[in-house]
């Protein structure tokens, strides 16, 4: 539609009629189209959003959780440079662990303060300025939809009156006066903290890997179910978890295995309620004299909360389900040649009277042969036990109605990639041929590349959960799952293999190396990236790809900004056990309208240090490139609101020249 001629011809409104006509309905006349075009005017004249990009969060749930609270840093810096002057350093931490965590810092306050009253006089009126300026980029209908019901129209008359006008002080001073007098300031304080806490983040993206090594990835998921603008990039590990919930087996195996690992049941147990009972007694019955030492969980005895005989018993755990898991996933490979994952089938190369076993070629020396349930005449079956013990499992998996809700969050708000604003956003990789240019990959008979790869795997991932998907295809999707998880060619796994086996049986390190596809290997190069983002249709002056996947080890110096500014790669570590590796506990992209800024955190204690003493995450800003003012019309928002006016345009001349007629 036209934007800067005025001028239709009777064809080009006929042809836009359906349009119009539809557009009249909510806009019945001159006036109410010519209000909203000056409405939307305006709104692209706002500086833009700020978006916050978090990568590989691994079930840190209270860290996430802390980020989402803190934006990032964002709010502390905002209440300095409100308050710098007129405030101590502690007076600022304490006010910020307020808007943190209103409710408990409210419990702690009225257990050791006094004078509340006073307390709450100056906290609010505090807060209230904190809140002006947090909404000084948004329209007023845009903050007014962020209040609360019960307080909407007081925060509102507070936001928008100065105290330091004279005759309208002793009306502001009152409106706090009776907040306090009829007690609703805790109400209310909440209600304002939550308001700063929400306008502070306009855009959520998440580039994958929600699950697995920390205790809450359910956590996570619940509090992403009643957060607003969010959208998720899937990793394999959120793949994984989607495949146990689609009842694929060997996915289910993973799952359980890599829980076991990190001693991590909380997820499992009380986020999903699934019965590992049975595992339990199978493993005792199992393994009741193998010490199983190599399967203790990774946490540190010193660190974790169990007894050492629930160590023992998580190891034996551990061991009776990764022999079911090799072999489950023996039968899947088979099933499925063209995936050419043939040397991740190992249980028959195992020597038992030498201790060995042989890979490429090569004879290595276990560390483990004790396999009472592995037949060396067949070592890929199943006895009935374990395949009694695997249908109970996956039926766990199957009927968890907090699984399937969380599964269903992550089609509803994800994809395996996302374009926004000029940011290819995607959680591992885009498969490259050594010479840089995008590699074909075959699914289900027919070759991919580039977009149209994953554009394909995103399909399969949620045909698997369409009941109207023939049921070969439907099969075929769940089985998938395991491909998408650790396939050399999955653009969210992307290596050559996933050697479990190894890191498990073998000391040496050289069979246990995981090579990189070459994506990995070319994303420092400004040419390749270019290639990429062009491939993908991404446009603009600052067009960037985001991803995570590999960790970034901070501590020795990696930079985890590539090809000149084009590439970011935030997984900077969340999970504690990533932290050795990284020497930093994650990363958080802040792309505000000044630019976009780059934040490294350290480790977060917990939630009741901050409120406490006012404890915060400390954070590292590095400006990865700053920008002039970027306003809502330079952003895919703003081309939006830029049709919408174009259309709109179009109505009020189809109004003015009788065309259409008006809704009066």
């Amino acid at each position: 539609m036209k934007t800067k001629n005025l001028t239709y011809t009777p064809k080009q409104i006929e042809a836009d009629r359906r349009v119009l006509e539809l557009l009249s309905q909510s806009f019945g006349d001159i006036s109410a189209a010519a209000t909203e075009i000056i409405n939307l005017e305006a709104i692209l004249n706002l500086p833009k959003g700020t978006e916050h990009f978090v990568a590989d969060i691994h079930g840190e749930y209270e860290a996430f959780q802390h980020i989402l609270k803190n934006a990032s840093g964002n709010i502390k810096r905002m209440v300095t440079e409100i308050f710098s002057a007129t405030m101590r350093e502690e007076e600022i931490r304490q006010l910020c662990s307020l808007i943190y965590y209103p409710g408990r810092k409210l419990e702690y306050i009225k257990s050791s303060d006094d004078n509340l009253e006073n307390f709450y006089q100056v906290s609010l009126h505090n807060l209230i300025k904190v809140l002006q300026s947090v909404s000084s980029k948004y329209t007023r209908s845009k903050v007014r939809k962020a209040l609360p019901k019960e307080f909407a129209y007081i925060i509102e008359e507070l936001l928008h009156e100065a105290p330091s006008i004279s005759n309208k002080q002793a009306y502001y001073n009152r409106i706090i006066e009776t907040i306090i007098s009829t007690g609703q300031a805790d109400s209310f304080i909440k209600a304002i903290c939550r308001v700063i806490q929400r306008l502070s983040i306009d855009q959520l993206h998440i580039l994958g890997d929600i699950y697995d090594r920390g205790p809450g990835a359910h956590i996570i998921m619940d509090t992403l179910s009643t957060y607003r603008n969010f959208d998720i990039q899937w990793g394999n590990h959120d793949a994984l978890w989607m495949g146990a919930a689609a009842g694929n087996d060997c996915c289910i195996a993973n799952v359980l295995r890599i829980s076991l690992r990190y001693d991590n049941m909380t997820t499992l147990e009380d986020g999903y309620g699934i019965n590992l009972v049975p595992l339990a007694t199978f493993a005792i019955e199992t393994y009741g004299d193998d010490p199983c030492h190599i399967f203790e969980p990774k946490v540190p005895a010193d660190e974790s909360n169990l007894s050492l005989k629930n160590r023992r018993i998580i190891a034996k755990m551990h061991k009776a389900i990764t022999v079911i898991q090799f072999k489950l996933e023996a039968a899947l490979i088979d099933k499925h040649p063209e995936w050419k994952m043939e040397d991740r089938k190992l249980l028959h190369c195992i020597d038992r009277e030498k201790g060995t076993v042989t890979i490429d070629g090569k004879e290595y020396v276990m560390n483990d042969t004790n396999f009472p349930t592995i037949d060396p005449e067949d070592p890929y079956r199943l006895t009935d036990e374990e395949a009694e013990l695997i249908e109970k499992l996956s039926h766990s998996f199957r009927v968890s109605e907090k699984l399937k809700s969380h599964t269903e969050l992550f089609f509803s708000h994800g994809c395996i990639y996302n374009i926004c604003n000029s940011n290819l956003l995607f959680h591992a990789s885009v498969p490259l041929n050594a010479d840089g240019t995008l590699k074909e990959v075959e699914v289900m008979g027919k070759k991919f590349k580039g977009p149209d790869l994953l554009h394909e795997v995103g399909m399969i991932m949620r045909s698997a959960f369409n009941s109207d998907t023939p049921a070969d295809k439907r099969e075929y999707a769940i089985d998938y799952y395991f491909y998408i998880w650790c396939g050399p060619d999955s653009p969210l796994f992307d290596k050559k293999k996933m050697a479990t086996f190894e890191r498990y049986f073998l000391t040496d390190k050289e069979p246990r190396h995981e090579e990189k596809g070459h994506y990995y290997h070319r994303r420092d190069d400004e040419q390749t990236v270019n290639m990429i983002l062009d491939a993908f249709g991404v446009k603009g002056n600052h067009r960037h790809i985001i991803n995570g996947h590999v960790p970034v080890k901070a501590g020795a110096g990696e930079n985890p900004v590539k090809a000149g500014g084009s590439l970011m790669v935030i997984d900077g570590g969340f999970s504690k056990a990533y932290h050795n590796t990284t020497g930093i506990a994650g990363y958080t992209l802040v792309y505000h309208s000044r630019g976009i800024e780059l934040v490294q955190h350290e480790p977060f204690t917990s939630a009741e240090e901050a409120v406490k003493t006012g404890a915060d995450i400390m954070s590292t800003i590095r400006i990865v490139e700053p920008m002039q003012r970027t306003c809502v019309r330079e952003t895919d928002k703003g081309a939006e609101l830029q049709s919408q006016i174009d259309e709109l345009l179009e109505l009020l001349y189809a109004y003015r020249h009788g065309f259409i007629k008006e809704r009066k």
